[in-house]
């Protein structure tokens, strides 16, 4: 996707950060802007910066894990503009530390719920509605360069954030066919208000093993104040859509973290000759398997088409 002029865009958590920095970035390079986030005032005053920006753009009160209210966003955009978006950013997410040992299920619910099926939701909400306009689209997830890697203080944001990073590679693959590129990027730290996310947890998710207080939210300031600016990366995401890259990473410092940790998977691989043979059946046995289910999938779209 070259060109933004007359695109749609639908971006999560579109109000401030990261979700933002891109609703300013792609509504100045010409695309209409929707704005799903949770926050009514926020979503107000955000619409009205885009707005004296002369950027064409639209705004719904969104809880991205109620799937109910995800359905009928879609059908409120396709209401006012009259088509699906044509670009599909999941960008809403929240974060909460503490010690991996005392997380409890609220803990987990929330935290995932938002991270990864917030992610699913916009997939599964927009993806066949993107298919069926026909044209072509593309789909970015942030996610974040905590989901390359465990953490024993961000145990439940690290698995949703490694998940949404395999899902959006799944995507990757089966999407090529209908002319919609995926990407999704992994930011190391932004400056953006994601320090108050704890404000936002439903009550229902109350029960936390975390400490969670006005001086955790001042300490995640603290670190959050020295972040990306959000249009710094809205840019680079702009230019990985044009791009179709696959992963987006605009953070040179963390490039010989990632070296080492993925050294150490490699270097975890038994070697060739441990098991040639064995090797041998079982690569052709997958390709053979893989082969003979896309034969049975096209056979079957052509029988209920």
């Amino acid at each position: 996707m070259q060109d933004f002029s007359g695109q749609l865009a639908f971006i999560t958590g579109g109000a401030s950060g990261a979700g933002f920095g891109q609703a300013k970035v792609f509504g100045r390079a010409g695309a209409e802007i929707v704005i799903a986030d949770v926050r009514a005032e926020a979503i107000e005053t955000a619409l009205t910066e885009l707005r004296e920006l002369q950027i064409k753009c639209h705004g719904i009160v969104l809880d991205i894990m109620d799937r109910d209210a995800y359905a009928k966003a879609a059908d409120g955009v396709e209401t006012v503009f009259g088509r699906a978006p044509t670009i599909l950013s999941n960008t809403a997410g929240v974060n909460s530390f503490g010690p991996i040992e005392l997380t409890t299920y609220d803990d987990f619910d929330w935290i995932i719920g938002v991270n990864l099926n917030g992610v699913i939701n916009g997939c599964v909400t927009f993806i066949p509605r993107m298919i069926k306009a026909g044209v072509p689209g593309h789909i970015v997830t942030v996610s974040s360069l905590g989901g390359f890697m465990g953490s024993a203080l961000a145990g439940p944001y690290s698995a949703a954030k490694a998940a949404s990073i395999n899902l959006m590679e799944g995507y990757r693959q089966g999407l090529a066919k209908y002319d919609i590129g995926v990407s999704v990027a992994t930011p190391a730290n932004i400056k953006s208000n994601i320090a108050e996310a704890s404000r936002l947890r439903p009550a229902k998710y109350g029960t936390s093993g975390y400490v969670e207080n006005e001086e955790s939210i001042a300490s995640l300031h603290s670190i959050h104040q020295h972040g990306l600016e959000p249009e710094a990366l809205g840019q680079a995401i702009y230019k990985g859509i044009q791009e179709n890259a696959l992963y987006i990473i605009p953070y040179p410092e963390v490039r010989e973290g990632l070296e080492k940790h993925f050294q150490a998977i490699i270097d975890s691989v038994a070697p060739m000759d441990s098991d040639p043979e064995g090797a041998k059946q079982r690569v052709e046995a997958l390709v053979n398997w893989g082969r003979d289910r896309t034969r049975v999938f096209a056979e079957g779209n052509k029988e209920g088409a």
